[in-house]
Parts: C-alpha cells; structure tokens; sequence
C-alpha cells in the first residue's frame, strides 16, 4: 500500500501502482478526494464513514482501500467471483484474489501488453491502440457448485496470467463467456483468441 490518511472513524488507503485513474473516487466526493490538489489530496475526515467506504468499494482497480475504526464491517469477498472484460481495455477482477502472497478484492489487470506496472492495468491500452471485445462469443457451461473463495492470479513469465480458483469470465455488460475453475488469459495483447491466451506470446516475444 503505497499510503494511508488516517482520521477517527477510517483510515484510507491509496495505491499509485493500481489505480488507473477512474475517478469514482473525486466523483463520489470531490470534498474527500481532492481533484488536481498540489499536496495531501484524501480527507476522510470530510464525510461520513459509510459513503467514504461505498465510494472506496466502487473502485475497480482495488487503488483505493479503508481500514474502519468505528465498528461497521470491513470490506468481504464477493459471493461470486468475475472477471469483467472492459472493452478495449483491462480484466477487471472482483475476487478474494491472492496475488504475489497479499489478498484483495479488487484489481485491473493488464490485457494489452504495453503497461508498465505489470501485471496491473497503467492506461497504457489508450494510449498503444489496444483492440479488444468486451463482448466475446459466450460459452455454454455448466453452473459451479462453488463461486466465491480464494482466486490465485499468477503472471506467468513472458506469458499470459494463470487463474485458479471459482471463476466466472463476463462481457462487459454482465454476459457469462465462462464458468471455470483454471483460465490463462493473454496478457501480450495479441491472442486471436481473447480473452484467452492462444499462445502468440512466444511468437512475438512478450517480456513481463
């Protein structure tokens, strides 16, 4: 967690390193998350407890986290886990994911090869001309008895991510491509195949 602003009642968290700069946080409330603000740019101080974590939950890229100090229930795994493809875009993941050794909930993770703070979505896709459906043709899979629990996202080396766990891929307006419990998902950008890694990885020589 790159810093946390402390108050009374919650603390907040930011990563620099995950956001990828949604502004749901300075739209949810421009008095809490300053706009353009030269130094200290997080109040939490300046509204209640409730809406400070309503706001945090709504980021999709898990940059934004709380630490409540008032009692109230802190932040719980979704009772389904899913990948959401974002067209010509990142996977967003809404999981009790386990990546590199620490536990989240939320994260953006890069699709098109080009961020450079892999495996984490960086806004670089606006930037390469990255295509990618969020609609991709759907599969006919059975329901898993299972949806929630731990989800192991591993990047694999010059390779596509590796995700193991209760796992639902969905379209970008909520249509299910993929009920699974093991997925490898192209990360170089360049699968015919996406969201999933077809292998053109090693034929173009991704590096991360």
């Amino acid at each position: 967690m790159a810093g946390m602003v402390e108050s009374d009642k919650i603390d907040v968290g930011f990563s620099g390193k995950r956001c990828i700069h949604s502004r749901n946080c300075v739209l949810g409330d421009p008095h809490v998350f300053v706009p353009n603000a030269p130094g200290q740019w997080i109040h939490p101080e300046a509204a209640s407890v409730e809406k400070i974590v309503a706001i945090a939950e709504s980021c999709p890229s898990g940059a934004i986290t709380y630490v409540r100090k008032d009692g109230g229930p802190q932040e719980q795994a979704p009772v389904v886990n899913t990948v959401r493809l974002r067209e010509n875009g990142p996977l967003a993941v809404h999981a009790e994911i386990v990546l590199d050794g620490e536990t989240s909930y939320r994260a953006t993770l890069c699709r098109c090869g080009a961020s450079e703070s892999k495996p984490f979505c960086d806004g670089s896709h606006n930037k390469s001309g990255f295509a990618a459906t969020g609609e991709p043709q759907l599969k006919d899979t059975p329901a898993l008895e299972a949806r929630n629990g731990p989800l192991k996202v591993t990047p694999t080396t010059n390779g596509p991510l590796k995700l193991e766990g209760n796992l639902e891929i969905v379209t970008g307006t909520g249509h299910t491509v993929d009920r699974t419990q093991r997925a490898f998902l192209c990360r170089c950008g360049h699968s015919a195949n996406k969201p999933f890694c077809d292998g053109t990885h090693k034929k173009v020589g991704f590096v991360g």
